[in-house]
């Protein structure tokens, strides 16, 4: 709100006055109407509001004995003796031309035997001080129960009656005549700071609405000081001074250019010879603390300084404020990715400019506001301290002398240096420690670091005429201390990777502002190898140039040896000459020999089309150890660019004359973590320059060797109808592989658990299958064993077959499987009699056994029947097929049983050897 609030003392009496519309004064205008705060005005009485400034009495029951203004919404808290008053901002809309600013009063936060000193408030947060004591409390929503009715905060007994006895906080602050009873220090943080002993209770004093909020008590900081002491008796001076609550907000970004959004809270207040800065949003901590050269008479705290003044100077010190919002606001700093310069670090004193007599000192925006008494006593004199016993009586005692009479009384407006300024100052005085490359460097561009990143922060930065400047400052101070962090040998030396990320530099700018150009040996600290490390090993878009790589491998070899197979296969290096690589590794390789090594001088040798020398580097380990090693750097198979998987040279030859130990590679790959299922399938389709929808023989080849080593049984199902849908494509599409596979059906029914050895009755329907069927055999019979095993998963499976599902005797023998898996006998003999009765016995023998044993008597045998019937003699299967059954049934029944299942019509000499042979096997039991 646009409005000034005053407490202002006529005739002995203390009156809270807000001063609305004001600006009119200044323009020139001379009209002022004085309304009572809630008072109703008249339409015809609004009008003249337009152009004129309003005062708006705010009556109270006690003298207001100070005042602060909510900087996000307007509100207004007032201080008065053992209570605070709080008013809420109203915009009353008079008409559609016309709103007028007012004020409620909705809340009375009532604190026995308090008297503030000073208040601060801001976003419902309230910090409150006496002489020596300091309360910083958040009004709360109370949370509404299920039935409606409001949950209150329990609030601790203990704080309203002294426990053991002992005399409460308040009564030992009773005053006396001639001595004050001091009690000791205390900080309180968080939860604790409810046992200080000071209980409030709340009082609603707004209308009450459908919207009206009810709030609770929230402590979150109590600090009790004590006097400064000395042999002579207590420093009368030694009180509190300069509360305050500052917000800082969400950074501003295009799309929220209009909105603040509040991102962290931080609380200042000060003794006369010590500082203190705390947050107070997320987490309640003390940040800072400043300690000042002389005693401090005032201080206002902003986003980017600390101004205090002195009897004689004006003061500015650096903040903490921007470090610690900045790592409320970004999950990302301090990691590998963003970085920002601790909150921990230590304070220091940019500026100390010299005044006669400060008294008082505001800040707005780029201003710094400074009132100034010139006294016409001795100034020697006024330097003396004063020291004497303190006592409430003779403090009571003030001055009442008329300021007005008096002389000497001068006003400041200071314009502050604009940031970038002050920016160029700070990097220009830290190359003076450049070379000694000490922490100096480092602090003093951390903290331009921190200067540039507060303006950033700033609500207004996106209209600011200094937007770019502080981008590009923002930037480049992210190089210089990248540059201090891979100089220097500090234990934050991985700091070096974050910042140089921060600053947008390439890997090749890096390097100029750090590599020296010749053939001279540098020394390189740990910050600047590790920063290469990092992004070497990372998908970067970046290729250094021959001469660049080349420097890197001479970098790393003087540094870092282990790391020259691993550099070497970065995307970076594309340019890198081959052959000073393969001089460097085998230097490298009489130290520290590892398969990777050699892979990586085998995959140099392809670069250099030496085949000889590739051929003796793969015949140095077998090739499971060979499949092993790419485990330790995968890059020597496939890189990244753009976020695309490319295959490199070295696959692309395994592909044409190794392609098992490609596979093998592969698997040992994924089963490590170092490749996901659906990167593999990218790789396979483009090492073999398929489309997106084409599987290539050598993916499905992999397909086959995961399943030998996958536990997991997510991919495992994965993987089985992704196998299972490419072979029924080929079968249906009659379309043979491009390659021949790595493995026939019999390899894997021998290696892995996953594939069943194929069913008596399934190769019987085979045997008598088309020719054609011949010519796909080898998926046909991969797909048979899959479903001959019990690891898929049937009902899933069952849309991806169903192209075959009427496929000749490929088809039956796939319906008939997946009837059996389901549970459904009756079924698959139903298909089996129709299209191969022969088959139908083999099959019961294989399938109808314990629990299903009924299904031979229950439906093979009465559907034999039925059919020989209907054909007679002219079906010699079906009848051979039924004297099986007629075996097998009576062997399992009672010769009633079995009696009662013959056909009334049946020829008797037909079935009398089989009713003899029940009746046999009843007597030998």
């Amino acid at each position: 709100g646009d409005y000034l609030v005053t407490i202002e003392e006529k005739s002995k009496a203390t009156f809270l006055r807000a001063y609305v519309n004001w600006r009119c004064m200044s323009a020139g205008s001379s009209r002022v109407c004085v309304r009572m705060v809630g008072h109703k005005m008249e339409e015809s009485y609004s009008e003249a509001l337009k152009e004129q400034m309003s005062i708006v009495e705010m009556p109270l029951s006690d003298p207001p004995l100070c005042i602060s203004c909510c900087p996000v919404n307007g509100d207004l808290l007032v201080g008065c003796k053992n209570k605070l008053v709080m008013f809420c901002l109203k915009y009353l809309v008079i008409n559609q031309n016309l709103t007028v600013l007012d004020f409620e009063r909705s809340l009375i936060l009532h604190i026995d035997n308090f008297i503030p000193a000073e208040v601060a408030f801001c976003a419902r947060h309230i910090a409150v001080t006496t002489e020596l004591d300091v309360l910083i409390l958040k009004l709360e929503p109370v949370q509404q129960s299920a039935d409606g009715t409001e949950q209150c905060a329990h609030r601790v007994t203990a704080l309203e009656k002294p426990m053991d006895g002992r005399p409460s906080t308040h009564t030992l602050q009773l005053e006396l005549d001639e001595f004050i009873i001091c009690q000791k220090p205390v900080e309180l943080l968080g939860e604790e700071s409810k046992l200080c002993e000071i209980p409030i209770t709340l009082e609603s004093t707004e209308l009450p609405t459908e919207d009206t909020k009810r709030f609770q008590v929230r402590y979150l900081l109590f600090r009790r000081f004590t006097p400064d002491q000395s042999p002579f008796g207590f420093c009368e001076e030694t009180k509190l001074h300069s509360l305050q609550l500052l917000p800082v907000y969400q950074t501003a970004h295009e799309e929220t250019e209009n909105k603040r959004e509040l991102l962290s809270l931080f609380c200042f207040f000060s003794l006369p010879h010590v500082g203190y800065l705390y947050s107070v949003g997320k987490l309640v901590e003390l940040i800072s603390t400043y300690q000042y050269s002389e005693k401090s008479e005032q201080a206002v705290l902003t986003p980017q300084f600390l101004h205090i003044i002195t009897s004689e100077n004006l003061q500015c010190f650096t903040v903490r404020c921007s470090a610690a919002a900045a790592r409320d606001e970004d999950p990302y700093i301090d990691t590998t990715v963003k970085a920002c310069p601790p909150v921990a670090l230590d304070v220091c004193t940019l500026r100390m400019q010299l005044f006669i007599g400060p008294r008082a000192i505001c800040h707005f925006k780029n201003h710094i506001i400074l009132l100034t008494k010139a006294d016409t006593e001795d100034i020697t004199e006024r330097r003396k301290p004063t020291r004497r016993m303190l006592s409430r009586k003779a403090d009571s005692i003030k001055s009442r002398t008329n300021s007005e009479s008096e002389p000497g009384w001068n006003l400041y407006i200071i314009n502050t240096v604009s940031t970038i300024q002050l920016y160029r100052e700070m990097v220009d005085y830290s190359r003076t420690y450049e070379n000694v490359k000490t922490e100096s460097c480092i602090h003093l561009l951390s903290e331009a670091h921190l200067l540039v990143r507060a303006a950033m922060m700033d609500p207004s930065f996106l209209k600011s005429d200094e937007k770019e400047e502080l981008l590009r400052a923002f930037r480049e101070s992210c190089a210089f201390l990248g540059d201090c962090y891979s100089r220097f040998d500090t234990k934050d030396y991985h700091l070096a990777l974050p910042y140089y990320r921060m600053s947008g530099l390439s890997m090749t700018e890096v390097l100029k502002r750090l590599v020296s150009e010749g053939d001279e040996i540098q020394t390189y600290e740990r910050g600047f190898i590790f920063y290469l490390t990092h992004s070497l090993n990372e998908d970067l878009n970046e290729e250094l140039s021959k001469e660049s790589a080349n420097k890197v491998l001479q970098i790393f070899y003087l540094a870092d040896p282990v790391q020259l197979p691993h550099i070497l296969c970065s995307p970076c290096m594309r340019n890198i000459c081959p052959l000073t690589a393969v001089k460097y590794l085998q230097k490298v390789e009489k130290i520290m020999p590892s398969v990777v090594l050699t892979l990586t001088k085998a995959f140099m040798a392809l670069k250099m089309g030496d085949l000889t020398m590739y051929e003796h580097e793969m015949d140095s380990y077998k090739e499971t150890i060979l499949a092993c090693g790419f485990i330790g750097q995968p890059k020597l198979l496939r890189q990244r660019k753009e976020g695309i998987v490319i295959p490199t040279e070295f696959a692309v030859h395994l592909k044409e004359m190794q392609p098992g130990l490609l596979v093998a590679a592969a698997v040992a790959l994924h089963e490590n973590s170092k490749i996901e299922l659906e990167e593999a399938d990218t790789f396979f389709k483009m090492l073999c320059s398929n489309s997106e929808n084409t599987i290539p023989q050598l993916l499905v080849d992999f397909w086959e060797a995961l399943l030998v080593a996958c536990s997991q049984e997510e991919i495992l199902q994965e993987l089985l109808l992704r196998i299972t849908s490419q072979y029924v494509w080929r079968i249906s599409k009659k379309q043979l592989p491009e390659t021949k596979p790595l493995k026939t059906t019999e390899d894997l029914i021998n290696s892995c658990n996953h594939f069943g050895l194929i069913f008596p009755w399934v190769t019987s329907i085979m045997s008598v299958g088309s020719p054609s069927d011949k010519d796909y055999h080898e998926d046909i019979s991969k797909l048979q064993s899959l479903l001959c095993s019990q690891s898929i998963n049937i009902a899933s499976a069952l849309p991806v077959l169903e192209p075959l599902t009427e496929a000749g005797n490929v088809g039956l023998t796939i319906r008939v499987l997946c009837n059996t898996r389901l549970g459904k006998y009756e079924e698959a003999i139903d298909q089996l009699l129709k299209r191969c009765p022969d088959a139908a016995v083999l099959y019961a023998q294989h399938e109808l056994k314990d629990d299903h044993r009924a299904v031979w008597w229950n439906k093979l045998l009465p559907e034999l029947c039925k059919r020989t019937r209907l054909t007679g003699k002219d079906c010699p299967l079906l009848i051979s097929s039924l004297k099986e059954t007629l075996s097998v049934v009576a062997m399992e029944l009672e010769l009633r049983d079995f009696l009662s299942l013959l056909p009334e019509d049946g020829t008797a000499a037909f079935f009398l050897p089989h009713l003899l042979h029940c009746s046999q096997r009843k007597l030998l039991t």
